[in-house]
């Protein structure tokens, strides 16, 4: 069973939740600070990290699993709402719409991981990037069940790497974000970025959460096969998203995601 939209939503309006919101966003922002002209997607809950983009692309909508439920998106009464309430792994979408998607939530409590990464693959672009961000088995965060992050399955990179290649995608960089304690007086502003800066350097593998870019590939192959065909580029390219030709960190430089496959 998934943990209820309305406590998701509540967590981040916490001291806990608004640590965790800005160094997901740090990452997000360098990874992709430029999303101008793209249909963006969103599953599960990724609300807290979205908002810059909405601005940006040509079309963002979120879909969030029936049995989570749903809030409104954006919370401006006056507009429509950009967030669609259905099945878990049948999106109303239809084929190749996305450019980027980001998932938040999702995996850890999902039912079939690997059947729900092959539904986002039929409604992503060819050479579509998608970022998961999702607890960290090796992180702290992923015991504390007073936070979202502390349900359902954590994950490590060699799990994630297995579930991505076997759904069609070709994981790219990696990154681990939140090193700050889950404890409320250690998420303020300042503390909680001292830590994060500190973390990053001493325990570099141990952060409570672990985001992963991937890219959906297209090509003649059978369920379960290792091998990634190519086809051409969405945009003309197929090097990771954080190449050094294309990084433009938003605020302070954060540590780049790392482009290589998992361990």
């Amino acid at each position: 069973m998934r943990t209820d939209a309305l406590w998701i939503e509540r967590f981040y309006r916490t001291k806990r939740g608004q640590a965790a919101r800005a160094m997901v966003r740090r990452r997000l922002g360098a990874l992709w600070p430029d999303l101008t002209g793209l249909d963006v997607g969103g599953y599960g809950y990724p609300l807290p990290f979205m908002d810059a983009w909405r601005e940006q692309a040509r079309r963002t909508v979120v879909h969030m699993p029936e049995a989570q439920g749903a809030v409104r998106w954006p919370e401006r009464p006056d507009g429509p709402s950009l967030t669609v309430l259905g099945g878990e792994a049948r999106l109303p979408f239809a084929e190749a719409v996305f450019d980027r998607m980001l998932l938040a939530h999702a995996l850890e409590e999902s039912a079939d991981p690997r059947k729900l990464l092959r539904e986002l693959w039929r409604v992503m672009a060819p050479e579509g990037r998608m970022v998961i961000v999702c607890a960290h088995r090796a992180g702290i965060w992923s015991r504390a069940d007073s936070t979202p992050f502390g349900h359902g399955r954590p994950f490590s990179r060699s799990q994630l790497s297995e579930l991505l290649t076997g759904a069609l995608f070709e994981p790219v960089a990696w990154a681990n974000a939140l090193y700050t304690p889950p404890w409320g007086w250690t998420c303020g502003p300042r503390l909680s970025e001292s830590l994060e800066a500190i973390g990053e350097k001493i325990f570099p593998a141990f952060g409570g959460l672990i985001l992963v870019e991937a890219v959906k590939h297209v090509g003649a192959v059978r369920p379960g096969q290792a091998e990634r065909v190519r086809s051409k580029a969405l945009e003309g390219r197929t090097a990771a998203g954080l190449s050094p030709a294309r990084r433009r960190p938003l605020g302070r430089s954060v540590p780049p995601m790392q482009e290589r496959d998992a361990p």
